[in-house]
């Protein structure tokens, strides 16, 4: 009797040592098959972005005058060379100042926005069609209506109160400058937009009992928001500036349809574009996209940091 005693907790501890082994096994697999499931995806990823990015940076390092067949090597030859431009330098300060200005006004857009819509009043449906169709709405027609809108090109009712508005903003700001606006406007119209279907939906995901007891405490609606709804949304909030960054650089290409296809506005890519299509100068233009690289992935950086989520206080 005590032999069968002492020998059940070892074929206990046995028994849980095998279990263990055979959680560990199926662990293994499950992870195995996780990363074959990504690999199509891992593989697209590195065909679409890896791949380009990597020529990019090697073609950043090249040279090729007209008429050689061949492109050579130069180092950092393009880099240096555009630190000494001042026409780059002045382009990084308005690219920047464009995303910056974008960004910024496109969660403050969105913020009101999607806050002002998490509770019923009246018409609500109606807002929130109205809300949502300038994101929905085709990019090219609002372009070309932006355009006319701001810089009309033919005789109409608003013509001369818009000349006049662009004639002191060029005046006061350089030339160009009011058309940049309109630039400016129409992503943070556009922007503004998702970003607050975005933050609406994340609101919604979130228990009103929470804010129901946080109103009880709350001195002022400027105490709830900062101190109760920017904490929890958070992680909403960084995701939200990572894809209005990402959406301001990538509406770039703008400028061309609303410049009335005249490329007037000093911005790193639309320089860039010049060099490559105009001069043939693909080395210099793949330098000058990369220069502002790593103040993006800083930025970036930042937003993902801010993306995860907030750590509970300990008992």
């Amino acid at each position: 009797m005590l032999h069968v005693m002492t020998a059940a907790p070892g074929r206990r501890a046995a028994d849980g040592v095998r279990q263990n082994r055979g959680g560990d096994t199926r662990r293994r697999r499950e992870i195995r098959l996780a990363y074959l499931l990504l690999a199509p995806a891992a593989l697209l990823v590195f065909g679409v972005i890896a791949y380009p990015l990597g020529w990019q940076i090697w073609t950043s390092l090249t040279e090729q005058h007209l008429g050689e067949a061949a492109a050579h090597f130069v180092g950092l030859g393009n880099y240096i060379t555009l630190a000494h431009d001042a026409e780059f330098w002045r382009a990084v300060v308005v690219t920047l100042a464009y995303v910056v200005i974008t960004t910024v006004l496109k969660l403050i857009v969105g913020v009101a926005m999607g806050m002002g819509l998490a509770h019923p009043f009246p018409g609500r449906t109606l807002a929130f069609i109205a809300a949502f169709l300038p994101w929905a709405y085709p990019a090219g027609p609002a372009e070309v209506g932006w355009f006319w809108l701001l810089l009309p090109p033919v005789p109409a009712s608003y013509a001369d109160f818009m000349a006049h508005w662009r004639t002191v903003f060029d005046n006061a700001l350089g030339y160009g400058t009011w058309g940049f606006f309109s630039v400016i406007l129409l992503n943070i119209w556009r922007g503004g937009s998702f970003v607050g279907i975005f933050l609406l939906a994340a609101r919604n995901g979130i228990p009103d009992q929470l804010f129901e007891y946080a109103a009880l405490e709350a001195r002022s609606a400027w105490q709830m928001f900062w101190r109760v709804t920017v904490p929890v949304l958070r992680p909403f909030l960084a995701l939200a500036a990572f894809l209005t960054l990402t959406s301001a650089v990538g509406d770039l290409s703008n400028l061309w349809m609303q410049s009335g296809q005249r490329d007037v506005y000093p911005v790193v890519w639309t320089q860039a574009i010049h060099f490559a299509l105009n001069g043939g100068l693909f080395g210099p233009a793949a330098a000058e996209t990369l220069w502002l690289l790593p103040a993006l992935v800083v930025i970036l950086l930042v937003c993902y940091r801010l993306f995860e989520p907030l750590e509970e206080d300990p008992l």
